[in-house]
Parts: C-alpha cells; structure tokens; sequence
C-alpha cells in the first residue's frame, strides 16, 4: 500500500496531467481539505475525506484499515510546505508518490516578473506574523487567510518597511485570478475587504538594508545592555550555529545575540532570558524587526523550566548568579556547546575554576576604538572579555 498525493491548482481537473487525472479516477479514498475535494468533478467516484482539525494524527494513521492506495489531493506542490512533506517524514519516501501542480510560487514569480531562485519563500500558515518582516529582498508570503496581505502591510509600515511594494495574488491559476498592488503603507490604510482566503503576497521590501555577518550596535533598540558588535562577532564565532538548532541566549539584555543567532542559518530559533521587564519588551521589539523567532522568558534559572530544551547555551549576563552556570550546564544535552562571557573578576574566577574541571577553551579578548583626543586621535580601550567555550561530555 503506498498514499498517492495529487497536487491540484485553482483551475481544478483542468489543470492537471493525464498521470494526475488518472491516479484520482481509480482511487477509493481521498483525503484533503473542503476546498481542495470541491475541485474534483463527478469523474472522481472516490469517498471524499476532509481533514479533521488537528490534522497531524489523521496522517498517522491514514493507512490504517486501508485496503488499498489511499490518495491525497493538495494544493500546488505539495512538497512546498504541503502536506506531502509530512507524510514523507512520516511514512518514508518509498511509500509515498507525489504528483506536484505547479506551485503557488512559481505562479506568484511568474505574475511579478521574478525568478524563482532569487525569491525567498515564506509561509504564514502556522508561523507567527512576525517572522515574514525582511529587511531588504523580495519574498513570496504564503498567507493564512484573507486577513493576511493587510496585516502583514500593517506590521512592515510599523517597522519602517512602508515602501515595501506588495501584491495580493487570489486564485492564482483559476478563472477568478485576481491582482492588485500597493506599497504596505497605502494597503495598511486602505486594507481592501474581499481579498480571497486563498491569496499569497508578493513583498519587494523596501528600503533595502540587508547586513551580513555581525550588525551595528545601533542596528538593535538597547539601553547600553549589550554585546558590543566586536565581541557579538566573535561570541557567534564560537556559538558555531548549526541549521535548526535552538539558543538559549541567558541575561540577555537586548537580546542582540539571539537575534544574530537566527539570522546566521535556516531554521536556528532561540530562547531569550531576561529579568527586566522593559528589556524583554524590547528583545520582542527587536525580534520583530528583524523577523526572527525568538522565545522570550522571565529571569534564569527560574524560567528554565518552561522553555524549550537548548542545543547551545550562551550565558552573556548573571554569570555569577548562584546556581545560574550548574543549571544551564545541566540543561544541555550531551555534545551541547556553552559559551561565557565574563566582564568582572568575579565572573572570571568563576569560569576559570569550571575551565579546570571541565576543560574546553579559555580567551580572553581585548579591543581598542579611536576617539578623538584634542587635535588628535587616540586609542580608547574597550572593557576586556574572558570567554570560556566548552562541549558538554
């Protein structure tokens, strides 16, 4: 038995391929949304199956009781963070067969006048609104729902993306396509009230200030609470992220390495930890900004509890909280990574004892700015920082 999952665009049974047409004509079940079984027409003699909310344990047992092929219909390429992507992860890829549309996106690229490759692709379906805030670039937003385009043109006018020229796209391949384009500001204050549920959304963001590698300290909303850019740099250095894992950024401040951590690579998420209301106010803020997903809880240790458990723990502030180094130790799991940086003699003599039990590598970093001196110029040093970067055994 094998789940056969048909991609199926807006024009429906019309805009399919003869292998698709005929996989849905001999089936006996199919699986998928109201909208998607509407598509079918009378030539489809299979019992029709809508999804249950939740959808994810109706996956698992979709080849239960099955006497034969069970069949999927999906929207586009179901591969595009479509449910075919599920049921590979579930089943494998040898009892799956998918039958890809063409996507949303390419679709969406084709209206535009974009390339595919140069476009990044981001779905709202489940993420938080947020996470589709760019600073530069051109993406495809897949939207949640009809209130989508507007509240995403809201929340890029709010973080000085107004010039963002975006289009609403509905329907697209069907006979009811429609477009229209705005900036986000002229959308925000006009939000059109018949957008379509199923749209997507064009954004060429604007103004363009993408940054790679470390950012200016005054790229992040802070009150002096911060991992200065130097350090920020060599900090990420030795956090060494990897694609989806997760940070647990403690004491932090503004929440600037946690903030370069989900910047560095797909999928990398962080937890940020910070006893100051208004600066876990502000780490949000920053978040936002720059899109990205961080979790943001009360003060360590107490927190701990609640949040996810890490991959790499970095501990930029209360290092000499009692009992703060043992719990984040504890926290990681084995081949986890810890760095420490430490400002204070205190703080220094507390990582150079661990150091000793548990190894790893110790550095001590020094750096000296410019300043003006008179007429002249002269060297103005930096507080020194001493880092302790160790793997959990």
């Amino acid at each position: 038995m094998t789940i056969v999952v048909v991609g199926i665009g807006a024009d429906g049974m019309a805009g399919l391929s003869p292998v698709s047409t005929a996989e849905l004509r001999r089936a006996t079940v199919i699986y998928g949304s109201w909208r998607q079984l509407d598509l079918l027409d009378d030539t489809v003699g299979a019992v029709r199956r809508t999804w249950p909310s939740p959808m994810m344990p109706a996956l698992r047992t979709l080849l239960d009781g099955a006497d034969g092929d069970v069949h999927v219909v999906a929207s586009g390429d179901p591969l595009l963070h479509g449910v075919g992507s599920s049921l590979i992860r579930i089943y494998g890829p040898d009892r799956v067969t998918v039958l890809p549309h063409v996507s949303s996106v390419t679709l969406a690229c084709s209206r535009v006048g974009w390339a595919v490759q140069d476009t990044e692709v981001i779905s709202l379906v489940t993420a938080e609104l947020h996470t589709a805030v760019r600073r530069g670039g051109q993406a495809v937003v897949m939207s949640r729902d009809a209130g989508t385009p507007a509240a995403l043109a809201k929340l890029l006018t709010g973080t000085g993306r107004g010039d963002s020229e975006i289009t609403v796209l509905e329907q697209l391949g069907g006979p009811t396509e429609r477009r229209r384009s705005a900036t986000a500001r002229e959308l925000a204050a006009r939000p059109p009230g018949d957008v379509d549920d199923l749209n997507v959304v064009a954004v060429r963001y604007l103004p363009d200030e993408r940054r790679f590698g470390a950012l200016p300290d005054d790229a992040f909303a802070h009150d002096g609470q911060i991992t200065k850019q130097p350090m920020r740099a060599l900090t990420l250095a030795a956090l060494a992220p990897r694609p989806g894992q997760r940070l647990w950024d403690v004491g932090a401040g503004s929440g600037s390495v946690a903030i370069e951590w989900c910047r560095s690579g797909p999928g990398c998420r962080a937890v940020a930890f910070e006893s100051d209301d208004r600066r876990r106010k502000r780490i949000v803020d920053n978040a936002t900004t720059f899109g990205v997903r961080v979790d943001v809880h009360a003060g360590a240790p107490e927190a701990f509890d609640a949040a996810p458990p890490p991959d790499v723990v970095f501990i930029g502030g209360g290092l000499t909280q009692p009992g703060l180094l043992q719990a984040c130790f504890d926290r990681l799991p084995s081949g986890g990574r810890l760095v420490a940086n430490a400002v204070t003699v205190e703080s220094e003599a507390l990582v150079a004892q661990w150091y000793s039990q548990y190894g790893g590598e110790l550095r001590r970093f020094a750096h000296y700015r410019g300043d003006p001196l008179g007429g002249f110029t002269g060297w103005r040093p930096a507080m020194p920082v001493t880092q302790w970067t160790v793997t959990k055994p």
